[in-house]
């Protein structure tokens, strides 16, 4: 089972030629209204792939609400520990240029509210992946993080959006999940170089947790029981690359909750966050457990391994 704690927003996304300048107003093509949030899109993203997820966190007593939960509770997402607070539900405003890539701003609203006591130690137990990200209080996630570690659940934690981590976290993880950016920051604060490969493998073997950044266009990698391996991406049209990073997490994390070996979970994740770049939108674009199966046979015959030292 997956235990997801984070984020619950409304994405307002406006697609637009090029992204503005600062000062600049331009013209948006269109204007659109999706579900979002790094924590719920992961969960969203889990749920397809076919584990049963719980998604733990916050929203507002407003219409926004409704349109955030909609989709996680038609995909059958676990949402009786998602509160009602007396704050505005998350949003997320996008813009979309005609490459597909993204500038995105968040205001927290309700997630500011999230507490890790949402999430009873019952939960907590082996067999649990806890998948966590950085969009809800970083005191909740340091907590949550420690008390799932000390009782025997997996702990997954997505950098991003990046944020100063406390030293201590980072024992508390059994993954790391980060982009090249992220990636470098967190090698800046544990004295690590810098390029992702160099990264994971370095990481992987001074705290014994895996390490795993995603490239982009280019797939992702990983240092995960003693190897280094990288799946690249399966060629797509790219229509809107939003959601893309949480497809991948998601999808990597329902992965090994089912047990699959680091390789095959690894090209899983990649797959998920290439065809979520296919369509507009994030959770409407997340593909379901047999389309991901079947494209990641294709990209697991590219995959490699060696040995981390």
């Amino acid at each position: 089972m997956i235990v997801v704690f984070g984020s619950i927003n409304v994405d307002l996304v406006a697609r637009v030629a090029r992204m503005p300048h600062p000062g600049e107003t331009l013209a948006g093509e269109s204007f659109s209204v999706h579900a979002g949030g790094k924590g719920a899109n992961q969960a969203l993203a889990a749920r397809r792939a076919g584990a049963p997820v719980a998604l733990v966190g916050a929203v507002g007593d407003d219409t926004f609400a409704a349109m955030a939960l909609g989709g996680l509770a038609d995909a059958g997402v676990d949402l009786t520990r998602v509160r009602r607070v007396n704050a505005a539900t998350g949003v997320g405003m996008i813009h979309v240029d005609a490459q597909g890539e993204n500038s995105i701003t968040i205001v927290a609203g309700a997630n500011a509210l999230a507490v890790s006591a949402d999430v009873p130690d019952t939960l907590l137990v082996p067999g649990t992946t806890v998948l966590l990200q950085l969009e809800v209080p970083l005191p909740a996630i340091v907590e949550l993080a420690a008390r799932a570690h000390a009782r025997g659940a997996r702990v997954i934690l997505n950098a991003a959006p990046w944020c100063p981590l406390p030293l201590p976290l980072y024992s508390s993880l059994d993954v790391l999940v980060a982009n090249a950016i992220e990636a470098a920051a967190v090698a800046r604060a544990l004295d690590l170089p810098a390029a992702p490969d160099d990264f994971a493998a370095a990481f992987h073997r001074r705290l014994g947790c895996a390490a795993v950044v995603t490239l982009g266009a280019q797939g992702a990698l990983a240092a995960a029981d003693g190897k280094s391996m990288r799946a690249r991406t399966p060629a797509v049209d790219v229509v809107d690359t939003t959601g893309a990073g949480d497809a991948f997490t998601g999808v990597l994390a329902a992965a090994l909750d089912r047990g699959l070996p680091w390789d095959r979970a690894l090209a899983h994740g990649v797959c998920a966050g290439s065809l979520a770049c296919t369509a507009a939108g994030a959770q409407t674009a997340f593909p379901g457990a047999a389309t991901i199966e079947k494209v990641a046979a294709t990209v697991e015959s590219e995959l490699f391994a060696a040995p981390t030292d």
